[in-house]
């Protein structure tokens, strides 16, 4: 017998072709982080079952205006999969999106395990092998991107695609803290920011997701990608969008909205 997050995983299952629906709210009070992370899960395990390949998780929710927009007063997280890359100066196919936005992030690939509930920071420096500049390509089944907490927690965070710069860097000598953001579309700069967005430091965002991740037994790996959070506001795409993002130090990451 279908539980009540069962029917909620599955009507969000179902949006992504048949169209964005309501708000949650005949199921989950916005604020109700323990069955939103329910309902996540229920549609994580069912498209693990589908064949999809986990590669990494992303953090959101790590700017603190839209924790207070929001009324909450952590971050959240999302699973990435395999499917959802889209190549460094390669397509998305506007076909696969609802009502995408682009934002511009510091993401990570890490070359060691971060096992403990009690990471820190320099813990996650040390497992770094790589730093990179990239694109999320946020989206919402919620129709008009009317979501509470839970709404963007049990869709995933949000989530329908990233590109990673295929150029990373070693973390050593980087300032991500103070690290420029610069986002173009159609070469007009659209977002600035700078990487103290994320938590004060990507590496705080990323040790945030790795404490949060051991705890729940589910924790992060070597190999594994994190995307840190967004370094400014995020923007809305239209077809034929030419998306670049620049962070100073790090690197550039660029696609196109359109089909290949």
């Amino acid at each position: 017998m279908p539980t009540p997050h069962d029917e909620l995983a599955l009507r969000l299952r179902e949006a992504y072709a048949r169209g964005a629906v309501p708000p949650l709210r005949d199921g989950l009070d916005p604020t109700d982080a323990d069955g939103a992370y329910a309902v996540q899960e229920i549609n994580t395990r069912f498209w693990v079952a589908q064949g999809r390949r986990i590669v990494g998780r992303k953090a959101g929710l790590t700017a603190k205006a839209v924790q207070t927009q929001l009324g909450v007063d952590q971050p959240d997280f999302g699973v990435l999969f395999d499917d959802m890359c889209v190549a460094d100066g390669g397509f998305l196919d506007p076909a696969k999106c609802l009502q995408p936005k682009a934002e511009a992030e510091i993401a990570f690939v890490l070359g060691a395990d971060l096992l403990s509930p009690d990471t820190q920071p320099d813990h996650v420096a040390a497992a770094v092998a790589t730093v990179h500049a990239a694109i999320e390509i946020v989206d919402s089944r919620i129709a008009d991107w009317k979501i509470a907490f839970a709404d963007t927690v049990a869709d995933n965070g949000s989530s329908a695609f990233f590109a990673l710069a295929d150029q990373g860097l070693p973390l050593a000598g980087l300032d991500l803290e103070g690290a420029p953001m610069e986002m173009r579309i159609n070469g007009e700069c659209v977002s600035t920011g700078v990487g103290a967005a994320a938590l004060g430091n990507p590496l705080n965002a990323a040790a945030w997701l790795a404490r949060t991740l051991a705890a729940r037994g589910e924790p992060l790996k070597a190999g594994d990608i994190l995307l840190a959070g967004a370094l400014g506001p995020m923007v809305a795409l239209k077809p034929d969008d030419h998306v670049e993002a620049k962070i100073g130090g790090i690197g550039t990451c660029t696609f196109t909205y359109a089909k290949a």
